[in-house]
């Protein structure tokens, strides 16, 4: 049967992409759009597909049709969606501009069947909106608390399936591209406490330290390292290895906001993946914090994801998707914004790099690990929600290869003008292996 007054779903595809060889759709109402020979075939299972692009005529509406499992494509892993993610991109030049005649011809073809309310996941957050109605103002104490509890606090287990024994959620640094995530991420974490250049003795700062990796390898050099997070759940299993490591009396962990730090004059403080959480419009305060943290010629080393292009008056990068499923108040600001946030915070910034492609490596690993430990991922938080992780991992190994996104690291000294006038605060050059 035909699907609205006169428009099949084939049909309405049709209005929005033009004929090609790529892409066939098959419609539950037993219309085809495209050839058979088709690399794509998109299986649109029930009507709902259609109400939710109606209703949210963007990456929502996708997501949530796709998570309900209102559509379907063909060979699709669902902890590894990237094939079908970049077939889908290759359809780009197939896409016809919007015309409000298009719109209104489908739109009127749907709504002939009365107006309905397309389901919303189970695993989908609140809107902004919604959050800040609700009391939590983004990136205050309790916001901060609630959004980082909706994101890590899922199980240790779940993200064990995925990110391996190093438990560490963060771009890994391969020394080649062959290198195993194991061996890049232990190199990313030799790299950062290299650039800090800490000496046994010395006190360190991992503010957003996650499970605790990178400090307990802090404390096996002998650094007195403290690691905060705002994830019960992260630190509870963080204590616990250091205890296993034995590593008490160089290691802590505190389930505690970055602003409440009593303690002063670290020798350095690492931001590994923690700035994504703290939203564009606190960078310069954030910074400012770690300044007064810092003892004189302490370094700063702040590694974050960022978006690839200056918007107007330092805007942030934001992504619905990500903001409703997995981080709620996530927000990118571009390298040029952030360096200049850590200078005129009285920072001295030493060095700054781009490693934007060992993140696409890093996801391709964590898309690979979700496959093959897909059933105890299912176990641990459900097929919806281990479907939504599945796209957003590949989504954002995409997004790096395409160069939406970029990761950086930059590294900064506090100068120390009293004691060492000479404006010696660090060697003339690099003192850490690439």
């Amino acid at each position: 049967m035909s699907y609205g007054k006169s428009m099949t779903v084939a049909e309405m595809v049709g209005e929005f992409i033009e004929p090609n060889q790529l892409l066939r759709v098959e419609a539950f109402d037993g219309s085809t759009f495209g050839p058979g020979t088709a690399e794509l075939t998109v299986r649109v299972k029930t009507p709902n597909a259609v109400y939710q692009l109606l209703e949210h005529p963007n990456e929502i509406g996708a997501v949530r049709a796709y998570v309900l499992g209102d559509f379907d494509i063909d060979g699709i892993d669902y902890a590894d969606p990237y094939p079908q993610l970049r077939q889908l991109l290759s359809l780009a030049p197939y896409v016809r501009p919007l015309s409000p005649l298009s719109v209104a011809k489908v739109a009127g073809s749907v709504l002939s069947h009365g107006i309905r309310k397309a389901p919303v996941p189970a695993t989908e957050g609140p809107s902004k909106f919604a959050r800040i109605k609700s009391g939590l103002l983004p990136h205050t104490e309790k916001a901060d608390s609630e959004t980082v509890s909706f994101h890590y606090d899922l199980s240790n287990d779940f993200y064990r399936n995925f990110l391996g024994p190093t438990m560490t959620y963060t771009c890994a640094v391969f020394p080649e591209e062959g290198a195993s995530l194991e061996e890049a991420q232990l190199n990313k974490i030799r790299l950062v406490l290299d650039k800090l250049g800490l000496k046994p003795g010395d006190r360190l700062l991992d503010i957003g330290c996650g499970w605790g990796s990178l400090v307990i390898e802090a404390a096996k050099r002998g650094i007195k390292a403290l690691g905060v997070s705002l994830s019960k759940e992260q630190i509870e299993y963080g204590q616990e290895w250091i205890r296993r490591e034995g590593l008490e009396d160089l290691a802590e962990l505190r389930v505690m906001d970055y602003r409440d730090v009593p303690e002063r004059d670290f020798d350095g403080i690492c931001s590994i993946g923690m700035m994504e959480h703290v939203g564009v419009k606190n960078y310069q305060s954030y910074f400012e914090e770690m300044f007064k943290l810092l003892k004189p010629c302490g370094r700063l080393l702040n590694h974050q994801i960022t978006i690839s292009h200056d918007k107007p008056n330092g805007k942030p990068g934001t992504d619905e998707f990500l903001d409703r499923y997995i981080f709620p108040d996530g927000d990118l600001g571009a390298p040029g914004f952030i360096e200049s946030c850590i200078h005129d915070a009285g920072f001295n910034v030493v060095h700054q790099e781009n490693l934007r492609q060992h993140y696409a490596l890093t996801l391709h690993h964590w898309n690979h690990n979700l496959s093959e430990h897909w059933d105890e991922a299912v176990k641990e938080v459900g097929f919806e929600r281990a479907k939504v992780w599945g796209l957003y991992m590949a989504a954002c190994a995409l997004n790096f290869e395409i160069d939406g996104i970029q990761v950086h690291q930059f590294l900064a000294v506090k100068p120390d003008r009293v004691g060492h006038p000479d404006g010696k605060w660090y060697p003339l050059r690099p003192w850490w292996k690439a």
